[in-house]
């Protein structure tokens, strides 16, 4: 099930750009009323509709089409060497990744209930590495102490713009920038990108073919804009430029919703 509906996206591009429902209304010739209807997930537009509102917008008009119509949605798999699990109490995904010698492990995101992050660790075993945080947000990052307590060798990774979430353990906190590698294994590394726009800190982690995402970009749809300093351009700049730039085949794992790759995003995303 996507994260995101046709309600979902039609909100997040009229806020990031502005045009409420009468704006569009009067630009479309649809009704104010529809439009409103739609936002709040009552009904769908027709094909001739999405796609009217999609060129206001600056979507992709048959992507858009498709998300009303519901005609899209990814069947990835996650690789052999991510397992993902649940943020229970938060809708959120979790994820371990290791090394081929099914040891080492890298943590993305410790939110949520913490005994269901130390079981998931625990199943390996792992040994874990790095407790790598996307952004700042609590359904991200606010288990970070209990899992860092409980692994205090793990160094913890996180953008310095978010870094004030995580309290006093942000001066532990290694201190990278965009498309700085950490070494994992005696030949592997970790690439982190970042993509600002869902917050100024928000980051994107690349690990041989797969991408964790956070709340930059979903399957079908992006993040919302809720930066200080950056906003809904640069969360479609980082996209476009950054994460769109890596092979079709790439698996991105976003912190919300199904798996899916950078081809299908390309080929589906109304946003791009």
């Amino acid at each position: 099930m996507l994260e995101d509906d046709f309600c979902d996206i039609l909100r997040k591009a009229s806020r990031g750009t502005g045009l409420d429902a009468a704006a569009l209304a009067a630009r479309s010739g649809l009704p104010a009323a529809h439009i409103t209807e739609w936002q709040k997930g009552d009904g769908a537009p027709s094909d001739a509709e999405a796609r009217a509102l999609a060129r206001l917008l600056g979507l992709d008009p048959g992507k858009l089409a498709d998300s009303a119509a519901r005609r899209w949605e990814p069947h990835v798999a996650l690789p052999g060497n991510v397992r993902h699990h649940p943020h229970d109490p938060h809708p959120s995904n979790g994820y371990l990744f290791f090394l081929d010698d099914g040891r080492t492990a890298a943590l993305i995101d410790p939110a949520g209930l913490p005994s269901t992050i130390l079981n998931a660790i625990a199943d390996g075993p792992f040994a874990l590495r790095y407790i790598l945080i996307t952004h700042k947000h609590a359904d991200h990052c606010d288990a970070t102490a209990d899992i860092s307590r409980a692994f205090p060798d793990a160094e913890i990774v996180m953008h310095r713009s978010d870094v004030a979430a995580i309290g006093d353990l942000g001066k532990r906190a290694k201190p990278i920038v965009d498309g700085d590698e950490l070494p994992f294994g005696p030949s592997a590394a970790i690439r982190m990108l970042h993509t600002p726009g869902h917050t100024d800190g928000s980051s994107c982690f690349l690990f041989r073919s797969t991408l964790f995402t956070g709340d930059t970009l979903f399957a079908g749809s992006v993040g919302g804009a809720f930066g200080t300093a950056t906003g809904y351009k640069d969360i479609l700049d980082s996209v476009r430029f950054k994460l769109f730039a890596l092979d079709d085949a790439t698996v991105v794992a976003p912190g919300h919703g199904p798996p899916s790759t950078i081809g299908e995003e390309k080929a589906h995303n109304p946003f791009f």
